[in-house]
């Protein structure tokens, strides 16, 4: 039995006369009505399918004209170049300088997306914070989630030219060091300032109590901003060191340059040490010892 081949150009060509079609007329043109082989010959070509009703219509990625964010309406219908619903609100609300609000990403993509915001959220590919009774739909990564609250933030007070520079600085800040500013806003407000900073910066009330506590106890650790690769020297071998830098150097001059000995330099020896009798020269036995002791006294009685 001889096999029957559908070529794809048959379906090239229908893209090329219609942009947009629909399941039915692709099967019509390949003479088929099977599902299978329609999708067997449309993953030769470069195909997009809409996220839009159901996902009823298809056309070419060279046949699109995707806008900045990578979306393109044709009539009614909705394509995306990230895919489907799905992966598109998830790409756009990550992306986003200050997230969506569901009725923002709506205006966008033109359809409904709470559902597919809501299981986005459930499977952790992105987060949402409480935002004046409704939900800000942000990045699931911390970092770029406090990055876009604080831009929220900096937009909600657009007329307040302090309130946007203080998110924007917050901004720019370590986890540690938001946590700290967070906790010292906090003590500068007074009574409910944990909640109204956690609000306003988008933070956990208790993150913003634990930053309080740490700036009223001390327990701030510097060791975070410190250089890669710098290390502490050990306490044993740094109070060697000045202990040696501590101790006189020795000089082979009995005064000083005031006129006064340089014996007076050395530390006293204490009461209860006994006292030290001076060396023998060097290198003299007992007999030369006291020859030179005499050497000594005679020419000391000549001058």
């Amino acid at each position: 039995m001889n096999a029957i081949h559908f070529p794809a150009e048959r379906l090239l060509a229908l893209f090329q006369e219609r942009t947009v079609v629909t399941m039915p007329e692709l099967k019509a043109a390949l003479g088929t009505s099977v599902d299978a082989t329609v999708f067997r010959k449309l993953a030769t070509l470069p195909y997009r399918t809409s996220y839009s009703q159901r996902g009823a219509y298809y056309t070419l990625d060279s046949l699109a004209q995707y806008d900045a964010l990578g979306l393109w309406s044709w009539r009614d219908v909705h394509f995306s170049r990230h895919g489907t619903l799905l992966e598109t609100a998830a790409t756009l609300v990550t992306a986003a300088p200050a997230g969506y609000l569901a009725q923002e990403l709506e205006r966008v993509v033109h359809v409904t997306v709470k559902d597919v915001l809501r299981q986005l959220v459930q499977t952790h590919r992105l987060g949402r914070d409480p935002l004046a009774g409704r939900y800000l739909y942000c990045a699931a990564d911390r970092a770029r989630r406090q990055e876009q609250w604080a831009a929220r933030q900096a937009h909600a007070q657009v007329g307040d030219e302090l309130q946007a520079a203080l998110v924007l600085f917050y901004s720019l800040l370590d986890e540690q060091q938001r946590r700290l500013y967070a906790g010292l806003e906090s003590l500068q407000w007074g009574q409910g300032g944990d909640r109204r900073i956690a609000e306003c910066l988008g933070l956990d009330v208790g993150t913003v109590a634990r930053g309080r506590q740490e700036l009223l106890r001390g327990q701030v650790l510097r060791e975070r901003v410190r250089r890669v690769g710098a290390v502490r020297p050990k306490a044993e071998k740094n109070a060697r060191h000045l202990e040696y830098a501590a101790a006189p150097a020795p000089s082979g001059h009995g005064w000083r340059s005031d006129g006064t000995p340089r014996s007076l330099d050395r530390p006293a020896p204490e009461a209860n040490q006994p006292p030290v009798a001076p060396p023998e020269p060097l290198g003299l036995s007992q007999h030369r010892a006291s020859l030179a002791q005499a050497v000594g006294l005679r020419a000391a009685r000549q001058s």
